[in-house]
C-alpha cells in the first residue's frame, strides 16, 4: 500500500498521493537505469540502461518490456521534444541527437568551440525548440558508463542548442557537476542539480534555480534545495510547479518555495523519473536496476 512508501514532512503532500496507490517494478535487470521519455501518442516508455549500452521500451499498454537499441552510445538522459521525437544524451558517443520518425538519428550537437563535449547527461527541450544539456565528466570518468578518456573542455557547463541555427553556447559555467535538468512549467525557471560531491570532498548536492532571460540566457543561479538522501539526480515538476526528484531513499517532492514536503521510498536508489500515462498522473522512476512507476492525483508538467 502507499502509506507504506509515503512519507508526509508537511500537510501540503496530504493530498499528492492516495492510500490504495501502490508502488510497482514494472522491470528489472538493468545495471544504472537512467533519462526516462515518455512518449503519448504510442503509450510507451523510452529509458537508459548505461552499462549495458542500451535503451530499453516499456508498452503501457501491454506490461511488454523490449530492448529499443543496442549498442545506444551508453546514452543517458532522454527527452521528448514538440514533434515527438526522441532526443538523448549519449555518453559513448559524447554528443546530443536525435531520433527521427523514420528511425534515423541525427547528431544535433558534439562540440563547443571546436573541441568535444565531456558527455551529455541529461536535457530539457524548451517551447521554442531549444534545448539545453548539462555536461559533468561521468561518461570519460572510467569505462563502466562510456569511455575513459581526458576532458577536452576542461570543465562540465550547461548548453544551449539554439533552434534555429544550431549553434551552441554556454549558459552557465560554475557547476563542479551539473546533473539533472528542468523547466518551471511556465519556463521562466531553469532548475539545474549539481552532483559535485560526487568529485569533490563537502561538494555540492544540490538544485540551483535560475531566472530565463529572453534572449535565451540565464540569471541568478540560487540554491533551491540541498538532499537530505544521497544526492539529486535528474527530476521534472508537476502543473502546480512542485518539483519530484531523484534521491539515494527515492522520489523527493518539494514545494516551489524549496521546502522538502514529502517522499516515496523506493527499495533502490533513484536516478531519474518521469510523468506518463494519457493524463501524465503516472510516475515512472528508474531506480538503479529497476523500473517502477506509481499512479498520483497530480499531472506533471506539461512537456510535449
Amino acid at each position: 500500500m502507499f502509506r507504506d512508501v509515503a512519507v508526509v514532512l508537511d500537510d501540503r503532500f496530504q493530498h499528492l498521493f492516495k492510500g490504495s496507490a501502490r508502488l510497482e517494478k514494472l522491470y528489472e535487470g538493468c545495471r544504472w537505469a537512467e533519462g526516462p521519455a515518455y512518449f503519448p501518442a504510442g503509450r510507451y516508455l523510452v529509458w537508459s540502461d548505461i552499462p549495458n549500452d542500451r535503451m530499453m521500451r516499456f508498452d503501457e499498454t501491454s506490461g511488454a518490456v523490449s530492448v529499443f537499441r543496442h549498442p545506444a552510445g551508453y546514452s543517458n538522459g532522454n527527452s521528448v521534444d514538440r514533434q515527438g521525437r526522441l532526443v538523448t544524451c549519449e555518453h559513448g558517443n559524447r554528443r546530443v541527437t536525435r531520433t527521427e520518425h523514420d528511425g534515423s538519428v541525427t547528431v544535433l550537437a558534439s562540440h563547443h568551440q571546436g573541441k568535444r563535449f565531456n558527455s551529455p547527461n541529461d536535457l530539457v527541450v524548451k517551447s521554442d525548440g531549444s534545448i539545453w544539456f548539462t555536461d559533468p565528466a561521468y561518461g570519460i570518468d572510467s569505462d563502466y558508463e562510456g569511455h575513459k578518456a581526458d576532458s577536452e573542455i576542461g570543465a562540465c557547463h550547461v548548453y544551449r542548442i539554439d533552434p534555429q541555427s544550431g549553434d551552441v553556447r554556454i549558459v552557465a559555467d560554475d557547476f563542479v557537476r551539473p546533473n539533472g535538468i528542468a523547466f518551471s512549467p511556465d519556463e521562466s525557471l531553469l532548475y539545474v542539480a549539481d552532483t559535485g560531491a560526487t568529485h569533490v570532498k563537502d561538494g555540492p548536492r544540490h538544485i540551483r534555480v535560475f531566472d530565463v532571460k529572453a534572449d535565451g540566457g540565464l540569471s541568478g543561479g540560487t540554491v533551491f534545495a540541498t538532499c537530505t538522501a544521497g544526492l539529486f539526480d535528474g527530476f521534472r515538476l508537476d502543473e502546480a510547479g512542485r518539483i519530484w526528484t531523484s534521491a539515494g531513499d527515492g522520489v523527493h517532492c518539494y514545494d516551489p518555495d524549496g521546502t522538502l514536503i514529502g517522499k516515496i521510498l523506493v527499495p533502490e536508489g533513484v536516478a531519474n523519473l518521469v510523468f506518463g500515462g494519457p493524463k501524465r498522473n503516472r510516475l515512472y522512476i528508474c531506480a538503479t536496476t529497476s523500473l517502477y512507476a506509481i499512479m498520483l492525483p497530480v499531472n506533471g508538467a506539461r512537456t510535449f
